[in-house]
């Protein structure tokens, strides 16, 4: 009995068969290589993601940097200083005033005085000197009390700075925090200097005074006791 041939119609459907085989055994070989193509893609977006991240994380720490704070305590730290110094022009006798100390000055204390100057007039100039005296302790009084009202509010902006200071996010913040403690601590050296001020005029007329009235004195008893001989009578 011969053997069955297929028929002439199977033959392309055996090679159609065989064809599509070997495709799929060629897509099998590339799926590794694509695999590791996708894998390496992947690790590219992940590291454009993180750069971009990281950049962003720079930017956000640079307007941290050039984020700036306000400072409304400045004006009151100028207030104050400025009270200060409208104290300090009022003064009246010897003012703080170097163009006109020297002409002041000579004219309340004037030394030796001429020995026809009236008692009259002599009095009235010492009258005058007891007032610059009374009116600088009294200019000095006034400065005091001013700085030691500053005081409480210069406490509230210390507390304030300090708390400033310490939430300050970028470089520029704490730069500004700094300047900021600094100009607080300049307005009380500045303080310190005008209340010394104040209390050296003070100090330096009343002696002054003191001194234009022992030289009065002793000008008033030259003039009591004359060529100092003694009386002869005839």
């Amino acid at each position: 009995m011969t053997p069955c041939r297929p028929s002439r119609p199977l033959v392309p459907v055996l090679l159609a068969a065989a064809m599509t085989m070997s495709r799929a055994v060629f897509d099998s070989s590339n799926f590794a290589q694509n695999l590791l193509t996708a894998e390496r893609t992947l690790t590219q977006i992940d590291n454009q993601i993180k750069a971009l991240q990281n950049q962003a994380t720079m930017l956000s720490n640079q307007a941290k940097n050039l984020t700036s704070f306000n400072f409304p305590e400045l004006q009151q730290l100028t207030t104050t200083l400025q009270k200060i110094q409208t104290l300090l022009t009022q003064a009246q006798g010897v003012s703080f005033n170097a163009s006109s100390i020297d002409a002041e000055f000579t004219r309340l204390f004037p030394g030796q005085t001429s020995t026809a100057s009236t008692t009259s007039a002599q009095v009235a100039a010492a009258q005058t000197r007891m007032a610059a005296t009374l009116a600088a302790f009294h200019q000095t009084m006034a400065t005091q009390s001013q700085i030691a009202e500053n005081v409480s509010a210069d406490a509230a902006a210390l507390a304030t700075l300090s708390a400033r200071s310490q939430s300050s996010e970028g470089a520029l913040q704490v730069a500004q925090a700094t300047n900021q403690l600094l100009a607080l601590t300049a307005k009380q050296q500045l303080q310190i200097q005008q209340m010394a001020a104040a209390q050296g005029r003070a100090d330096a007329t009343a002696a002054a005074t003191r001194a234009q009235a022992s030289i009065d004195a002793q000008a008033a008893t030259k003039a009591f006791l004359g060529s100092g001989s003694a009386y002869t009578p005839r």
